[in-house]
């Protein structure tokens, strides 16, 4: 029977599988920051970018599954988070775009595919628009493009679990372990303003993008992601049953099926 974890009940008790032996890993610096990363396996790159007060690890049902479809993964914890550092300046998607490139520039990779969740598919979609030449393709799971992007917030015992296993990994991951309120509430300024994208700004994106949500997203209206795959030439709208904002935690092995058919539909 396929694993499930849709009330991540399993995740509160055992946390998340870890991450396979890395074949190079290290920190990168951009932009006033230092960058961790890590790279698995071999074959057409994929990058993996997490979630707002995430880390590399929460790809950990995901990695193993790319690598042995013959795919180089590569995960990368973003500014501020896990054991990347930050600057002073305020967060931004352009700014976690850049530390992204300087990573694809440490590992010599020219071009890859973007697997970007909640905050992590924003810094893809940015990544598309200001150098399509350098992605082949975003699967952008769950996040919004503007402001009317978003549902209200309504606290759940789900929500509370993720939120507990973050603050945990901050503090044992993080150069500054206890700094994880300020770096909360100075994502949640990126979020609420950014990136502000209009329809003509999605119109310009000439790359392959599926737009994904689960079907209980707790974050996104279900319209906005449609609406972001009518905008943004050819893309493709993929609604996932039975899962939340948090599909590649609750049910991996179908949250993979769909990573492995969006990255055989890219052109590499």
């Amino acid at each position: 029977m396929p694993f499930t974890d849709d009330a991540l009940t399993y995740l509160e008790t055992h946390g998340i599988p870890p991450l396979p032996a890395a074949t190079d890993s290290g920190l990168v610096d951009a932009e006033g920051a230092r960058i961790w990363y890590a790279a698995f396996g071999s074959g057409p790159p994929v990058i993996l970018l997490h979630g707002g007060l995430g880390n590399a690890g929460n790809w950990g049902h995901q990695v193993p599954a790319l690598v042995a479809a013959g795919y180089r993964a590569i995960v990368l914890d973003s500014r501020g988070q896990g054991h990347s550092t930050r600057d002073d300046r305020p967060y931004s998607y352009e700014l976690m775009a850049a530390d992204t490139r300087a990573v694809m520039d440490h590992l010599g990779i020219a071009r890859a595919a973007f697997i970007g969740w909640s905050d992590g598919a924003d810094t893809a979609l940015v990544l598309a628009r200001e150098t399509p030449e350098r992605s082949a393709g975003v699967y952008f799971f769950a996040c919004n493009v503007d402001a009317g992007g978003t549902l209200p917030f309504v606290f759940t015992d789900r929500i509370g679990r993720i939120y507990s296993q973050h603050v945990k990994d901050y503090a044992a991951m993080s150069p500054t372990p206890d700094a994880f309120e300020p770096m909360r509430d100075d994502l949640g300024i990126m979020q609420k303003a950014q990136p502000s994208y209009t329809a003509a700004d999605l119109a310009s994106i000439a790359v392959p993008v599926w737009a994904v949500l689960g079907e209980g997203d707790e974050f996104i209206r279900r319209e906005h992601l449609q609406y972001i795959a009518d905008t943004i030439p050819g893309a493709r709208f993929l609604l996932l049953p039975g899962v939340s904002h948090f599909a590649p935690l609750q049910r991996p092995g179908a949250f993979n099926a769909t990573l492995l058919d969006f990255l055989r539909s890219l052109r590499w």
